[in-house]
């Protein structure tokens, strides 16, 4: 794995990405989630990638084998985004209010992917209910003619476990 080079930049099939385009993309992000613009959100995806939450006890291993909040394939992926949509989706009709803090972004090459770490701090406000959402964020992003795209957009929680009525019934 190769970090983000001398000058900020790191070249991942063929071409050169800044650390700021990487943090660009994922501020991008952040401002669409809380705006709850899914179908935005979805078009940040390829076709195959996958969407992931491991449970608090995640070490490194396979989701199969630990468990997860979140395994969603692309077919999934797609479905939460029409389910959240819709009033279909109970824990959030009406919709959570968030706000995300993203930081500590580091960028390295990853054969022919681009592998993004990131710290978060999502805050989300309900029912008069104050959750705040600690961890880091462990994607694999495919360089794109219009800017980056998720291949795999992975969500780690930091937390020894979720407090009492805490949900994730919202892309974290």
């Amino acid at each position: 794995m190769t970090a983000v080079g001398e000058y900020g930049v790191v070249t991942v099939a063929g071409r050169a990405l800044s650390r700021a385009q990487v943090e660009d993309f994922l501020y991008e992000e952040a401002d669409i989630l809380d705006a709850w613009r899914y179908d935005d959100w979805l078009a940040l995806f390829v076709e195959g990638a996958r969407y992931e939450i491991p449970t608090t006890d995640y070490g490194g291993w396979s989701l199969h084998e630990s468990g997860s909040f979140v395994d969603d394939d692309y077919d999934l992926l797609r479905a939460r985004v029409k389910r959240l949509k819709s009033r279909k989706a109970h824990a959030e009709n009406p919709h959570s209010r968030t706000h995300r803090l993203i930081s500590n972004v580091r960028a390295f090459a990853h054969e022919d992917k681009l592998r993004v770490t990131a710290s978060f701090v999502v805050h989300r406000a309900r029912d008069g209910q104050f959750d705040t959402y600690v961890g880091r964020y462990e994607h694999l992003l495919l360089p794109a003619d219009d800017g980056l795209r998720f291949w795999l957009r992975r969500s780690i929680l930091t937390h020894e476990a979720l407090p009492p009525g805490a949900r994730l019934s919202f892309i974290l």
